[in-house]
């Protein structure tokens, strides 16, 4: 558990870089379940990301501990690594952020304009694993202090920061508060926190589909690698929960803990961007897209959900918008056998309803002389509608898969 005088310590320290974050009444939310929810806006530190907290507190604490302490190292790709550079350029040491030759260069580019002249970026290997093991080695080689991005007990501390915030601002303990997991860090410092201070707020935690480390680990006794993980939430998605942070969390029940499905996110990251004007990466939608599972729960409660994180490359946007659109049943995607005959494409086009779009429409290969395999998008207003279009095909004697929800073919051949 969390020391709360250390939180404290930790959260005073960190007015040098930045006010704290805004704890936010979000009306449309709280209008919607019946519920009095605030926001706590992580999404709009210096770096967009909580990570920031962690870093700093851990570099403070080995710089009072090791004056001489003057190289660090992180393995990130992400939000850790801005958080590191950051904290750099701030003590004035040198950093060394190791990041997978396959990094978008937006995220290269963020983290040398936070490290400036501080930072020194690695490109090494094609996956994580392989870029971890050489930040380690050259660590190692060097004398340097590696940053851990979760799973160290200074890092800890930093996060712990937002529930001390949460309750300074609030003026009282909220009944729930809805966290993002991916490698434990955040929720262990605000459970940690207030589970000292405000025993009786109750949490709830948020994993995605694709990346339940904590839940396995929650399973199994103990920490353990994921065989698969999903990328796509990048922020959370964690093969394997950090050892300190399961000795914090070794008391969470199970049944706690919800799985956010990766399209689901895309529309919860939708409907804040468009309604509220908030911009979230997948991560940090989290928190808020799992209200609607706890809705009996939260009707006349005090909820806050942490928004982790706003480190969103819109190059992104038609993809979130397309995984949205297949969860909500407004698009979906068919391979039919075509009759090729003169009149066969004009009598499918007469099938499709007054709402639906074509959007893709491919010849995959010739199956027989008389029939050819295609590839179709439709996008519909109604998503009753295709009931009624694959009724249709049926009546008329096409041979058709509805292949959007099967992700081997989707992504080979969408």
């Amino acid at each position: 558990m969390t020391k709360p005088d250390l939180a404290r310590n930790a959260t005073a320290a960190l007015r040098e870089l930045f006010p704290a974050t805004p704890l936010q009444r979000n009306d449309f939310l709280s209008g919607r379940y019946d519920a009095d929810i605030w926001l706590k806006r992580e999404d709009l530190t210096p770096v967009r990301s909580y990570k920031l907290r962690g870093a700093f507190n851990a570099m403070r604490k080995v710089r009072a501990r090791q004056p001489d302490q003057q190289q660090f190292v992180c393995a990130s790709a992400g939000n850790h690594a801005q958080g590191m550079a950051y904290a750099c350029r701030h003590f004035g040491v040198q950093g060394t952020v190791f990041m997978p030759v396959t990094t978008p260069q937006q995220k290269i580019d963020k983290t040398r304009v936070f490290g400036g002249p501080n930072v020194q970026i690695e490109l090494n290997g094609d996956y994580f694993d392989q870029t971890l093991a050489a930040a380690q080695d050259w660590c190692a080689a060097k004398g340097a202090h590696f940053l851990s991005p979760f799973d160290d007990v200074d890092v800890i501390e930093g996060q712990a920061s937002v529930a001390v915030e949460m309750l300074e601002q609030l003026g009282r303990a909220p009944d729930l508060v809805v966290l993002p997991v991916g490698g434990g860090g955040l929720s262990s410092g605000v459970t940690g926190y207030l589970r000292a201070v405000a025993p009786a707020t109750r949490f709830k935690f948020v994993e995605p589909s694709g990346g339940a480390s904590l839940l396995a680990a929650l399973q199994a006794g103990g920490p353990v690698r994921l065989p698969r993980v999903n990328s796509f939430v990048d922020g959370a998605a964690v093969a394997r929960l950090g050892e300190e942070t399961y000795r914090m969390l070794d008391w969470v029940n199970p049944n706690d803990v919800l799985l956010a499905p990766e399209d689901r996110i895309c529309v919860t990251m939708l409907e804040m961007l468009n309604v509220e004007g908030i911009v979230l990466e997948p991560a940090g939608a989290l928190s808020v897209d799992v209200l609607p599972e706890l809705a009996d729960q939260i009707r006349g409660k005090t909820v806050v959900c942490v928004t982790s994180g706003g480190n969103f490359d819109f190059e992104r946007l038609p993809e979130v918008k397309e995984r949205a659109q297949r969860f909500a049943g407004l698009k979906k995607y068919f391979i039919l056998r075509m009759p090729q005959r003169p009149g066969a494409l004009r009598e499918f086009l007469n099938m499709l309803g007054q709402g639906d779009d074509i959007t893709r429409f491919e010849y995959l290969k010739k199956s027989a002389r008389n029939f050819g395999s295609v590839l179709i998008g439709i996008e519909t207003r109604d998503a009753d509608g295709f009931a009624r279009f694959t009724a249709r095909m049926d009546a008329a004697g096409l041979a058709f898969r509805d292949i959007t929800q099967d992700d081997a073919l989707s992504e080979f051949l969408i």
